[in-house]
């Protein structure tokens, strides 16, 4: 039986690489390119690059945005990992004096619009000196200079060397080297067989495989984990992608319950695979449905229960407010306490989002909030479309860039249909009938021009007529059985059993009046 050794899994991964369009350097030159082997940058590989992507702006201006990098000085290294990331995916904000006027430019440290013009680079062993301590990761990518991915294999020959063994390095790493994951955007490990991707916030659980290629057919399971990883995920294109639009800073408050004392902690989450291909198609779907000549149905995505729909409603929102022209985005609920929950998913990540969600309070809120001219990320339950009297919504915006996002799509409260009940007066007598519609009508009435996408997380009945008529047909499934399978979820286990009960006479006696009272 053929037995591969480490370093035969690492020259796979980087033969891999290269054929993604990597440039493999060897050690010795990227420790000349660096100098030291306490600095982590590539500095003359960054300046260049910079230099290349802001071709408008001096280059004294561009190392002095460059000095920014050198500033990230927290003790809480995922407090210096956020403060470089949005420094990655805003660009570093610098103001200089030209003809004695102040100006103010952004100096982009990566080219989103072309992935091409960028640097991608592949090095292994990547040794990192830090308080007289010596670290080798096995694998670093660099984009632009910036060590951007660290990559830490195992030997699958070895029983005792697993990916949970690579994970617990990678944690070696950040303790012993923090500076070199300042500017981490993720980690990788894999023992050659299994591969799996995660954040430096992330415990070993979420780890995730990247089970495509193409997001359009699983792999093979006669292909390897980590070569279809590389091949999906390391893609440059996906990876520039994945970078600014599907990296979350989320934050919660935590309160000691003995000192009272609140902290804020700061979570790291990357989308996983079926999140980052689903919101790409949504994204797709929603600017062909929002054209000139669309039929405003973004469609509908069906992610199970438990497998992130909300962080993907999260990951949509923030890209398609940069995709389309400053969006009005309003995501509806039908119930308060899914609208409280939502929220306060989408308020945590409002980096990402670039502004700050509200709630609309009641109808009136409601109204003032969507007549604003663009933008704002609004949140309501869809009860609020009811109008006082007849059968009309009042008319908030005639504007098209609005999308709404409604949360559990298929329930029958989207719907358009009439159906008639007891007309009642204030004091609950019925009075006569009168036709009310489907929350789906008034919100038509409301938004006649927005585009609507649905998520949810059980499927669309057959006989469901309504989904489809407001959201359109599915753009992407992530059912249960993919879900177990990938261990986003877990299985839930049924055991019927008979409990043996025994009555008295006289509680057999009531049961069987009971019985014969309600037959």
């Amino acid at each position: 039986m053929l037995k591969l050794t480490e370093s035969e899994i690492e020259n796979f991964a980087i033969d891999l690489l290269i054929k993604q369009g990597y440039q493999y350097i060897l050690p010795e030159v990227w420790d000349l390119e660096r100098g030291d082997r306490g600095n982590v940058l590539l500095h003359g590989r960054l300046v260049q690059a910079v230099s290349r992507i802001n071709p408008d702006l001096p280059l004294e201006i561009i190392e002095d945005a460059l000095k920014q990098l050198h500033r990230l000085r927290s003790p809480e290294l995922i407090a210096n990992n956020e403060n470089f990331h949005r420094m990655l995916t805003e660009g570093i904000k610098v103001s200089y004096q030209k003809d004695g006027r102040s100006r103010g430019e952004i100096v982009w440290l990566i080219d989103f619009k072309n992935p091409e013009n960028n640097d991608f680079v592949v090095a292994n062993q990547f040794t990192v000196i830090e308080n007289n301590v010596n670290k080798r990761p096995d694998v670093v990518l660099l984009v632009n200079g910036l060590p951007l991915i660290v990559i830490e294999l195992k030997n699958p020959a070895d029983e005792n060397a697993t990916v949970t063994s690579a994970y617990r390095q990678l944690q070696t790493y950040k303790q012993a080297i923090p500076s070199l994951f300042n500017f981490n955007a993720f980690m990788i490990i894999s023992d050659g067989l299994e591969a799996k991707a995660g954040t430096i916030s992330a415990g070993f659980s979420r780890f995730m495989a990247w089970k495509t290629a193409d997001g359009k057919t699983e792999a093979s399971p006669l292909i390897g984990e980590l070569e279809t990883l590389i091949n999906g995920m390391l893609d440059k294109k996906t990876l520039i992608d994945l970078i600014r639009h599907f990296i979350v800073f989320e934050k919660s408050k935590k309160e000691d319950k003995k000192t009272n004392i609140i902290t804020v902690q700061t979570v790291k989450k990357l989308a996983a695979y079926h999140q980052y291909y689903a919101v790409n198609k949504a994204v797709q779907s929603t600017i062909t449905a929002a054209s000139e000549n669309g039929n405003r149905k973004g469609g509908v995505v069906w992610h199970t229960q438990g497998s992130g729909k909300s962080l993907s409603m999260v990951f949509y929102t923030g890209k398609i407010v940069l995709t389309l022209d400053n969006p009005t985005i309003v995501v509806i609920t039908d119930r308060n306490d899914l609208d409280d929950q939502l929220f306060d998913t989408f308020a945590a990540s409002k980096q990402l989002l670039r502004q700050k969600p509200v709630q609309a309070k009641d109808r009136d809120d409601l109204n003032n909030l969507l007549k604003v001219a663009s933008g704002g990320v609004v949140f309501t339950t869809i009860q609020k479309f009811q109008p006082d009297e007849g059968n009309v919504y009042e008319k908030l915006s005639a504007r098209k860039n609005i999308v709404v996002i409604a949360d559990e799509a298929h329930r029958t409260q989207y719907g358009f249909k009439a159906k008639t009940i007891d007309d009642k007066d204030i004091n609950g007598n019925v009075i006569g009938k009168k036709i009310v519609y489907g929350f789906a009508k008034y919100m038509r009435d409301a938004l006649p021009n927005a585009t609507y996408l649905g998520f949810t997380g059980t499927p669309i009945e057959k006989t469901d007529v309504n989904t489809p008529a407001v959201f359109g047909n599915y753009i992407d499934i992530y059912d249960i059985s993919q879900a177990v399978e990938d261990g986003a979820t877990v299985r839930i286990y049924y055991e019927s059993r008979l409990a043996r009960i025994k009555l008295s006479v006289e509680g057999k006696r009531l049961i069987k009046e009971l019985d014969e009272e309600y037959e």
